[in-house]
């Protein structure tokens, strides 16, 4: 029994010891040209673990034309990250279950702009290119939030809920 001591001490010890973690692939974020909520996103992305690069288009119905977004689906950012789209303000804990899962799909959606979606916390409601709003130094902005569902498309085009918020 006590020669197998060490054996079993040192099993438990090698479990306890966790993998290394895989570097996640980068994202390509693509947004109307000067789309402060859009930049907000990315640096929700980059403060996720994801190296982001952002590029800035003239015709983002190109983009999401090349990605197939459903047009249902649409939002003001488009990504790309590991062959799947990113549309829209998605949390980067849904992308990361995207990436751990691989389903045989095109990608996710946020479609719209709904407040409190990662970029949108405080973000005007009336300005149509979602603008985050820049108030009076030391001034709150209101705080609003609404419920959103993150959306898995599959290859056909078709929607299913993925996760809600």
């Amino acid at each position: 029994m006590l020669k197998a001591l060490p054996l079993l001490l040192s099993l438990l010890a090698g479990g306890a010891v966790a993998e290394p973690t895989k570097p996640l692939p980068p994202v390509e974020v693509f947004t109307p040209t000067v789309c402060l909520t859009c930049i907000e996103w990315a640096e929700h992305l980059r403060q996720n673990g994801f190296t982001v690069k952002v590029t800035p288009m003239a015709d983002m119905d190109a983009v999401k034309r090349r990605l197939k977004v459903p047009q249902d689906m649409e939002s003001v950012p488009s990504a790309l990250v590991a062959g799947y789209f990113v549309e829209g303000h998605v949390p980067a804990e849904d992308i990361k279950l995207l990436l751990a899962e691989k389903p045989a799909a095109l990608g996710l959606a946020v479609p719209g702009l709904p407040q409190g979606a990662p970029g949108r916390e405080f973000s005007n409601p009336t300005c149509e290119t979602a603008c985050t709003m820049l108030d009076k130094e030391g001034a709150e902005p209101p705080v609003r939030r609404e419920f959103f569902e993150t959306f898995l498309v599959d290859r056909k085009g078709k929607a299913s809920r993925f996760a809600r918020h």
